[in-house]
């Protein structure tokens, strides 16, 4: 795709204007029976995305033709970029807390492999999905997640797919549902409270927060130490999560599928929809693979994200020192990636980049550290579902709606297995 079609004014104004409205809109919270449902501004734009998706409804297209759809395409890995940059610099400063907090704060990370070993064999014997069944089950899908299944197999694939699913689900329903199954555990006295905490530490700032209020209402008198303990847990599932995911679970859910006897049933069954389409769709390009059209894309990304950030993050002035940094962050990672000796994926290069210019000792790391601060770590991902709700083809339609209600089941194993798995591994540890 030539650079004059990915830089599209109606996509990026639609994107703009989009994002502003769900970051206008804001967190909404309702009351739903013990707990309560969290809506975030990311879960509005994708879905406003979806609804102007041309491919949706027929008469769209009169002002939104399919060239813009597929413009969007693209767009999803680059501008989620910034983001994963972005995501890297919290690590960085607050490194000697992440080293001093234990064994056992740092191997619980593992027990999110229990999202696979409890989802996965549903998903694949039981309810027959095919390769989107990976993407689900791989991790609990927050933002770095997608980004992993951008990066390695696009979003328009069947991994991207169920990466999407599970992420739709966790942000409508997964706040309450960590607060019920925190509370509910706490009071079987199964595990002890801080196995519990650490457990909370998913990596997604509103199920942190309420599966820790539940844990801390069930047990008041330790609720400064629960508080703490899932704070340093988090944190920690900042740091690590995204390597795990993508050096462990990921590699151990192909492996996992392919010995569930998944491999055959996912041939067919991406095959018969991507007849519904006429035709696969196309490999994504990467990158790195053209530095000179991603640098000119990724600055209109960061454009858009610079402007979304006004509602909930810092004025435009106050903020473009920042976006400047997280501009460059993300190009000096990408060019390593490019002419690296050896191949990791892109994401894994730039949140290192970010990790490594925002460390204590690193030279004019506090002064980018406090730049940085003016963005908001979530107001920069909203866009990238913009463009993702816009991005989905036919194809993706014909499978949400063949595998829309099997996600649904999907995601509260995923739920379930990450927080239970995570727990058990902490109260080995403890």
């Amino acid at each position: 795709m030539t650079l004059s079609q990915l830089l599209n004014w109606r996509l990026h104004l639609l994107v703009v204007v989009v994002s502003l409205a769900s970051e206008w809109i804001g967190i909404l919270k309702l009351p739903l029976g013990p707990g309560t449902l969290l809506l975030l501004p990311l879960f509005y734009a994708f879905i406003l995305g979806v609804l102007l998706n041309p491919h949706l409804f027929s008469g769209t297209k009169r002002f939104l033709p399919e060239s813009v759809s597929q413009a969007a395409t693209p767009l999803i890995l680059i501008s989620i970029m910034p983001f994963i940059a972005r995501f890297g610099a919290t690590i960085g400063p607050a490194i000697d807390q992440i080293i001093s907090a234990g064994p056992a704060l740092v191997l619980q990370e593992l027990g999110n492999l229990g999202t696979m070993l409890v989802a996965l064999p549903v998903a694949v014997i039981l309810l027959k999905m095919g390769r989107e069944a990976i993407g689900a089950t791989y991790s609990i899908a927050r933002e770095p997640n997608i980004a992993i299944i951008s990066d390695k197999y696009g979003l328009k694939g069947p991994e991207g797919i169920g990466v999407m699913g599970v992420y739709v689900v966790g942000t409508m329903f997964g706040t309450l549902w960590f607060a019920l199954m925190a509370g509910y555990l706490a009071s079987m006295d199964l595990f002890d409270p801080r196995a519990l905490a650490m457990a909370c530490g998913v990596g997604s700032g509103s199920m942190v927060a309420a599966c820790s209020g539940a844990l801390a209402g069930a047990v008041p008198d330790l609720a400064d130490d629960l508080l703490a303990f899932a704070g340093a847990s988090n944190l920690l599932t900042y740091a690590t999560g995204l390597y795990v995911s993508l050096f462990i679970a990921l590699p151990v859910a192909e492996w996992l599928y392919a010995r569930l006897g998944g491999r055959t049933r996912a041939a067919s069954s991406v095959g018969a929809m991507a007849t519904d389409d006429a035709q696969s769709p196309p490999a994504e390009e990467r990158p790195e693979q053209d530095l000179g059209k991603t640098a000119g894309v990724l600055a209109v990304a960061c454009l858009v994200g610079w402007i979304v950030n006004t509602i909930n993050g810092a004025s435009l002035s106050a903020a473009l020192p920042g976006m400047i940094i997280l501009y460059a962050m993300t190009l000096i990672g990408l060019m390593i990636t490019r002419f690296a000796p050896f191949y990791l994926p892109g994401v894994a290069w730039v949140s290192l980049v970010s990790i490594v210019m925002t460390l204590p000792f690193f030279p004019g790391s506090a002064w980018m550290v406090e730049q940085l601060a003016s963005v908001n770590f979530l107001a920069i991902v909203t866009p990238v579902l913009a463009y993702a709700g816009l991005a989905l083809s036919r194809r993706e339609f014909t499978m949400f709606r063949q595998t829309g209600w099997k996600l649904i089941v999907v995601s509260l194993l995923v739920f379930t297995g990450t927080y239970v798995g995570s727990a058990a591994v902490a109260q080995l540890l403890l």
